[in-house]
């Protein structure tokens, strides 16, 4: 809904306050007034229209600190002109100047940035206006010698009780806005922690689904082309259900973390590593492996975790694209670190296409950012890539000549 002409000069005069809040203040105003009418009487019962000037200053401050909250401009207005009237019909300062204090305050603790410095500059102005008004217009003698050091010290002591109630205001609005930053910085950590278990759940849930949909793909393939071999086609149709039933396990975990914010469930480690090279092995896969060196002691289990999901990926993807030829895997567990490697063939559309870009650039022989199949990089190797970089280690995957290779260096002290 567009807004009115001026709405946003009203949203700037008036504060957003509760229906409770406007009530209290008008209550606690229309008593500040009727309390200072009998005072403001008593003091100019020698002036003349004392009685109706009297009423008419009550409502002018009443009203200042009725709306004091609700808008610190309008009451710091109403202020300063029922000073002008006070001055004009030549009273002295009474009880109703009290609500000078309480509108200094808000206008420091509640006021836009120009109000803020308008209740500063009207703290010193009106400490002056006051004194100059009381030993120079309401005094019956001059200003002389005599009189002047008590001038003086009126002028202090005016400007040091307004600004102490504009200080105090200022001191509520520090408060007020280190409360805000401080709860908006607790917010913004909330959101990004949200945000990176978001991100991690879905990374889990990209590796479990893409691996067990390409074996149960390829198995299902294998079954269909098994033709009369019942062996076969029962292997193949095992190897589904068990890959099936190990990715709803997992499936289920990751779900109940997204439902109850629980702990992490149990996740695949280094020890894990021989039923997945199985399963892809049983899904069709010609797959070497050559572990050199072998780990001697456990790697922490962020490592573990990382090595077996990238491994996991680089071997789906193999199997997705490798054009059925046999995947070399090298596995080195050395002291300080781990590093692997996964060497595919392309098919032979995306070899010529490495081999055109290899022509058309051949400073550059670093490896391009697609897919195994010449497609645009995707989750997959985004996954690899930030599995390695949470570890502190790298990841390069990429085309070279007619094979795939993925290598990664994880480091074994890395952070968690």
């Amino acid at each position: 809904m567009p807004r009115a002409p001026g709405s946003r000069s009203v949203e700037g005069v008036f504060r957003p306050l509760s229906t409770y809040q406007i009530v209290i203040d008008v209550i606690v105003a229309a008593a500040f007034a009727l309390l200072a009418l009998p005072l403001e009487h008593a003091l100019g019962v020698a002036i003349a229209g004392n009685v109706p000037v009297a009423a008419l200053l009550s409502i002018v401050f009443g009203g200042a600190f009725a709306v004091r909250r609700l808008s610190p401009p309008l009451a710091l207005a109403l202020a300063w002109a029922g000073a002008a009237l006070q001055m004009a019909f030549g009273r002295p300062p009474g009880a109703v100047d009290l609500a000078v204090f309480a509108v200094l305050y808000t206008a420091a603790a509640y006021g836009s940035r120009r109000v803020f410095w308008l209740g500063f500059s009207s703290a010193l102005v009106g400490a002056a206006v006051a004194t100059v008004y009381v030993y120079l217009v309401l005094s019956t003698g001059p200003l002389t010698v005599e009189t002047l050091p008590a001038a003086l010290a009126a002028l202090i002591a005016a400007t040091f009780a307004l600004l102490l109630a504009w200080t105090a205001g200022a001191l509520v609005r520090t408060a007020a806005r280190a409360r805000a930053d401080r709860l908006a910085r607790e917010r913004a950590r909330t959101d990004a922690a949200a945000e990176q278990e978001r991100t991690r759940i879905a990374r889990d849930m990209h590796d479990v689904v893409a691996h067990s949909l390409a074996v149960v793909i390829a198995q299902a393939d294998g079954a269909r082309y098994a033709g009369a071999d019942p062996r076969a086609r029962d292997a193949a149709l095992g190897t589904i259900a068990s890959t099936a039933r190990a990715a709803l396990a997992d499936v289920r975990v990751l779900l109940a973390q997204l439902r109850h914010r629980q702990e992490d469930g149990p996740q695949p480690t280094a020890a894990d590593l021989e039923t997945l090279f199985a399963q892809v092995r049983a899904a069709g896969l010609a797959l070497r492996v050559d572990i050199a060196p072998a780990p001697r002691v456990a790697a922490p289990t962020s490592v573990q975790l990382a090595v077996y999901r990238i491994l996991q990926e680089a071997l789906t993807n193999a199997l997705r694209h490798g054009a059925g030829a046999p995947v070399d895997l090298r596995l080195a567990w050395h002291p300080d670190r781990v590093e692997l490697s996964v060497r595919n063939a392309l098919p032979a559309r995306a070899t010529v296409r490495s081999s055109q870009n290899a022509t058309s650039e051949p400073e550059n022989p670093h490896f391009v950012t697609t897919e195994p199949g010449g497609a645009p990089r995707g989750h997959g190797l985004i996954g690899m890539r930030e599995r390695a970089l949470l570890t502190g280690g790298t990841l390069d995957a990429g085309a070279q000549g007619a094979s795939f290779i993925v290598r990664a260096r994880i480091p074994i002290s890395g952070p968690a």
